[in-house]
């Protein structure tokens, strides 16, 4: 059953202008036309952007997600070995990115806690993020 971008739109849960970006970015197909030139959608359209959503959810890049869809629409009995590599690579990329987040944590406690808590030529936040100490690289 054909259903508008509004309805595909709907029953995905993104806006409007995030089905154009995706059928922009190539994500999406082109879509069929009416004789009047309105696009049409199938159910497949709104699993294939449900899967997008769900793969940018997880932090998949567009790239990314372009790859995976691809597998999944063209290849679907193949093995899962590309796309164990991609999830095993955003999973370390995610503790990368944990890691750095810890230590800006870290850094910021620091001055807090280092602070006098005075006036602001004596604030260790603002030195800090001056270059005045080494708790941030």
């Amino acid at each position: 059953m054909a259903m508008t971008v509004s309805a595909l739109a709907s029953q995905s849960g993104v806006n409007l202008e995030t089905v154009r970006f995706y059928e922009k970015q190539r994500l999406l197909p082109k879509p069929e036309r009416t004789p009047g030139g309105h696009r049409l959608y199938t159910e497949q359209d709104v699993q294939r952007l449900q899967f997008i959503q769900r793969a940018k959810a997880v932090g998949f890049t567009l790239k990314e997600i372009r790859v995976l869809a691809r597998l999944r629409e063209e290849q679907p009995t193949a093995s899962c070995d590309e796309a164990m590599d991609l999830a095993r690579s955003k999973v370390s990329e995610i503790d990368q990115k944990l890691r750095d987040l810890a230590d800006m944590r870290a850094a910021l406690a620091g001055f807090i806690e280092a602070c006098p808590e005075k006036d602001l030529a004596h604030c260790k936040v603002m030195g800090g993020l001056a270059g005045k100490t080494s708790r941030l690289s």
